[in-house]
Formats: C-alpha cells, structure tokens, sequence
C-alpha cells in the first residue's frame, strides 16, 4: 500500500483527528502485525489514558485498535492486529501498510479506561484482546499501581508475551490451555483484595465466561469492565419507545432491530456511515432515560452523563427514551 492511495476524504470517525506516518512494521505472531505511527514532521503526539483506542481509516472504512503504549507524552502511536481474513477488510487493509504509508486517524479516546482509585487492577486477556492491558499494564507500572494479569493463548500464539512478562514480572499469570485458565481463574476471582477492579478483553464468549463467573461469586457490576473487539456482535436486546420530542411521534423500537433502523423505517433521517458504533457520525441528544451504550466512541465520561448515544448500536436500559429529534 503506497501513500498515495490512502489520500481518500476523511471518513467521520477520523475528521479532526491526525495524518500519521507509518514508521515501522513488526509481526508479532503469524497472524498479529504490530504497527507503529510517528507524526511525519517528527511532532509530539496528543497524550492519552490507559485502554485508549485509534480509529484508523482504511478506504472508505475505518476500524478501532486498542493502542499499546504509553499515554505520556507519546511520540509514537502503537497498535496490534490480528489479520480476519473472512472480515470487513479492515485487518487486511492493515497488513498491507508499509514503512512510508500515511493513514487518517482519529485521536485516541477511551472506553475502557483504568480506576484511578482502584485496591488492585485485575487484567484478564484472551488472544489479541492483550493490546488493551499493555497500555493498563504500563499505567501501573510508571504511575505505581497495583495490577495483574492473566493471559490465555495458544501456544505459540501470545503477542506482546515478552513486555507482559517485563512490566509485570511474576504478576503476570500465562496459561495455555482450558483447564489450566478455569483454575487461575477461580482462584484470582475468590482471593482479591476489597476494591479490586476487573478488566477483561477477548473473543465475546470469552468475556461473557469471566464476567457471568465473576457476578456468580457477588462482584459488584461496577467494579466489572470489559472491551470488545471493534464492532462486538451484540445480542439482539430488549423492546423499547421512543419518544420524539420535536415531532412527537412515538416509536418502538423491537428486539433485534436497532434505533437507527427504526428511525429509518419511519422516515427519519439520520447521517450515519459505520453503523458499527465507531464514528460517531449517528449521534443522538437524549432528552430523558438512560441509554444502553454499546459503542465505541463516547468516553466513560460522556457515557456516564448519559445525554449522547449512538443510534446505530446503542439501545434502552429504560422502557422508554426521549431524544431530540
């Protein structure tokens, strides 16, 4: 992939954000590539928190990828990704990039953001879901946090093993098989300290496991946080209305249908480009009730003040939603 190709107009995900050069290339594992990107004028980079992610654009698409570094005062951007053949495009479009390429991406934002005041930070990754957990890992280690990690991959097939095991040392826990993972597992959910907070990313079944485990033993929700992979394929979630406060109109919203869907099929238009809860372009005002956030965009923050949801993805955790539209 040359530089000339990716001088595409921006897609939404990525407008006001950052052209950046590739500056190195690395495979990981034989399916993960590590990639690494440098302002082309050898510029600073804008700082970020813990679990922070990039929406990279690739042609008219674009996709999110955990960053892996450090967050201070960053002069490089570092993600890993693991090539789906069977995908969208986007993990081919970047096994394709080459030293030189310049991208569009987003500025970082973070949806998976460690506890400041956390007792512990207890890290529990599957696979390429350790992207994630290195940039949490490196928080603990220069800002003096207390963490762990569990890792589970298949032998051979760990990335990143080799930082994990030097910036947690004997704190980190590798497993490689089924069994071994549900004893490690077991133990670290029942012998934690009071205020220890869980972080969890993997394939989604992988999640489910740890987290229906976790509030099986009386974890409370709050202290449960997990990150999906890109766009997570979400169930198909509950009924619910929603009120339209400057037509009035009200419109229910069924299982297994989304609000941006519903909205179309009664003729309302809403810009939108993703529909995968990355570029923000679907954008609604909440008015009253509180959404079921299931994108990729808003902040812990912005998702907290519950005044903002993205139609395309995100859902009802109230009967009844009232936005302004």
């Amino acid at each position: 992939m040359t530089a000339a190709a990716l001088q595409l107009d921006l897609h939404p995900a990525v407008e006001g954000g950052l052209q950046l050069e590739v500056t190195d290339v690395r495979p990981e594992t034989e399916d993960i590539l590590c990639i690494t990107f440098e302002d082309p004028l050898g510029g600073p980079l804008p700082p970020f928190v813990a679990g922070s992610h990039l929406v990279v654009q690739y042609g008219k698409g674009a996709n999110a990828y955990s960053l892996t570094g450090s967050g201070d005062a960053p002069s490089q951007y570092s993600i890993s990704v693991l090539r789906c053949d069977g995908g969208a495009g986007g993990s081919l479009a970047m096994h394709g990039l080459a030293v030189g390429d310049r991208v569009n991406v987003s500025r970082p934002r973070s949806s998976f953001a460690p506890v400041a005041n956390a007792a512990h930070h207890l890290l529990i990754a599957a696979g390429i879901g350790i992207t994630p957990m290195l940039s949490h890992a490196r928080y603990a280690a220069e800002w003096g946090g207390d963490a762990s990690l569990i890792y589970v991959y298949r032998p051979g097939a760990g990335a990143h093993v080799a930082e994990a095991r030097q910036l947690l040392g004997e704190n980190l826990t590798e497993c490689n098989g089924r069994v071994r993972f549900q004893e490690v597992l077991a133990e670290a959910l029942t012998s934690q300290k009071l205020g220890t907070h869980l972080y969890v990313c993997g394939p989604d079944s992988f999640m489910e496991t740890v987290l229906a485990q976790a509030r099986s033993l009386g974890w409370p929700k709050a202290r449960l946080h997990s990150e999906a992979f890109g766009a997570a394929e979400f169930d198909a979630g509950d009924p619910f209305t929603v009120s339209l406060a400057r037509s009035g109109m009200k419109l229910e919203v069924p299982s297994g249908v989304s609000l941006l869907e519903a909205l179309e099929n009664v003729g309302k238009t809403v810009p939108n480009m993703c529909r995968k809860g990355i570029c923000g372009e679907c954008s609604l005002t909440v008015l009253r009730g509180k959404p079921l956030h299931r994108d990729l965009y808003l902040t812990d923050q912005e998702k907290s003040e519950n005044t903002t949801m993205m139609c395309c993805v995100s859902r009802s955790e109230d009967q009844e939603l009232e936005l302004d539209l």
